[in-house]
């Protein structure tokens, strides 16, 4: 278990630091991307630790609005951050003419890294 989580949280910091340099070049859907996945890894650890199946990344989002938002656990921020993360990817991945602009993404960053720090707490 301890692998497992050790490695998702491994993941998640080094996609929150590609979201970082993906900000340097102005590649904001990339960086989405990153974010994204920065807390989806972090999510999946917690789900692994607390025994939540989950299977898709829409099942992910419900889950832990289910588990750790509408509880209390966690702020309800984190869980609009992530849905609007899951919108934002999926609109800049599989969208044609979305682009995502600086003003926007920017301020995620340091929602993200609060949001895996405090996570990580819970593991």
């Amino acid at each position: 278990m301890k692998d497992y989580t050790a490695y998702r949280l491994q993941k998640s910091k080094e996609s929150l630091d590609a979201a970082k340099l993906l900000v340097q070049y102005g590649q904001w859907n990339a960086s989405v991307n990153r974010l994204y996945y920065a807390c989806f890894y972090i999510v999946s650890a917690l789900f692994y630790v607390k025994n939540i199946p989950a299977k898709t990344h829409n099942g992910i989002r419900t889950q832990f609005n289910t588990h750790f938002i509408l509880t209390g656990h966690l702020p309800r921020e984190y869980g609009e951050l992530y849905a609007s993360l899951l919108d934002l990817r999926n609109k800049g991945d599989y969208s044609d003419f979305f682009d995502l602009e600086e003003d926007t993404v920017r301020p995620m960053i340091p929602m993200v890294e609060e949001f895996i720090d405090t996570i990580e707490k819970l593991l």
